[in-house]
């Protein structure tokens, strides 16, 4: 198997595309949205498969987090969210919510 230098976002997220995560989310209100399927979730209806953490190297305002998604309905994807005081709110407390996480 390929070794992949996890350390950027970018370089993760092709990564996950390639094992089949390729719908992108985003948490409005107190729903996750698919962005190709623009089908809605709630937290009980998603697991969160993985999760990455990336620190900014200039600053603590470019860290980043994000999840490999797979919905009850079997679509797969990812959210990215900003880590630290640069948190979206809705987000943060949308996955905070979900109880399916595996690392």
């Amino acid at each position: 198997m390929e070794k992949i230098k996890m350390d950027s976002l970018i370089t993760v997220l092709a990564y996950v595309e390639k094992l089949g995560f390729t719908s992108q989310f985003e948490v409005n209100g107190d729903l996750l949205t698919s962005l190709k399927t623009k089908k809605k979730y709630k937290p009980k209806q998603i697991k969160i498969i993985h999760f990455y953490r990336f620190e900014g190297t200039s600053s603590q305002d470019d860290s980043a987090i994000m999840y490999a998604i797979e919905t009850d309905d079997n679509e797969k994807g990812t959210l990215v969210d900003g880590y630290g005081s640069s948190a979206d709110t809705a987000t943060s407390d949308f996955m905070r919510a979900v109880d399916d996480i595996h690392k």
